[in-house]
């Protein structure tokens, strides 16, 4: 049988994703009774923000002229030959962290280790590290289809920044969807699997969660 690594985190009610966010409200399911004994009708109910757990970001307005989940093509966020990019060691990357590498036609997953800091006060703090605008484009020349990352951002998101997202503008004008809040990158191998990051088929945002996993080659 093939492995799959599951690599998004679980929503929860309450839970924080980004410091400032609104917190997802799950209600727990309720059953009620059908027409014929023993069987019935579960229903639940969630109210979140679309930037909520693992997510994907849309290429849609202002940066580019397209839709959001409910008309994403599969083939941009499903099934896309994958590469483990190790940013460990370093807060600020830069383009020297893909020097060397061959990125065309790849979803791209930078694994910082950040996600260690999961629902703790850490995680959401300026201190996350990210992308340099250098950096995004030289994904986007280097040919990669989607780039994730296990931390809170794609961009510095400190109070000097004053709102500013170079990176995450780069990698959407150009097309890129954007995986955020990642996990356990470092279950899986560099090279040799397949990744999965699709959303439901909601319109009207340009963000959604999404249930991450890979694909092992081989396994």
């Amino acid at each position: 049988m093939p492995k799959l690594v599951d690599v998004s985190h679980q929503i929860t009610d309450g839970m924080t994703t980004c410091p400032g966010l609104p917190e997802p409200v799950i209600k727990e399911n309720t059953t009620v009774a059908g027409e014929i004994p023993g069987h019935g009708d579960s229903s639940g109910r969630v109210s979140m923000v679309g930037a909520t757990g693992t997510y994907v970001e849309i290429p849609a307005h202002p940066y580019r002229d397209a839709a959001g989940p409910a008309d994403l093509e599969l083939e941009r966020v499903a099934d896309l030959p994958g590469v483990v990019v190790d940013a460990t060691e370093t807060h600020r990357i830069g383009p020297e962290t893909f020097a060397g590498l061959d990125l065309r036609g790849r979803a791209v997953l930078i694994r910082t280790g950040w996600d260690r800091h999961w629902r703790t006060e850490t995680y959401g703090t300026h201190e996350h590290p990210h992308l340099t605008e250098t950096a995004a484009k030289t994904l986007v020349q280097a040919g990669a289809v989607l780039v994730g990352i296990d931390s809170i951002s794609v961009d510095d998101t400190s109070p000097a920044t004053e709102g500013a997202r170079p990176a995450q503008a780069v990698l959407l004008t150009a097309g890129l969807p954007i995986v955020a809040h990642l996990c356990l990158l470092d279950r899986l191998p560099t090279e040799g699997f397949t990744f999965y990051a699709v959303p439901a088929k909601v319109r009207g945002l340009a963000a959604f969660p999404v249930r991450a996993f890979a694909l092992l080659e081989g396994a």
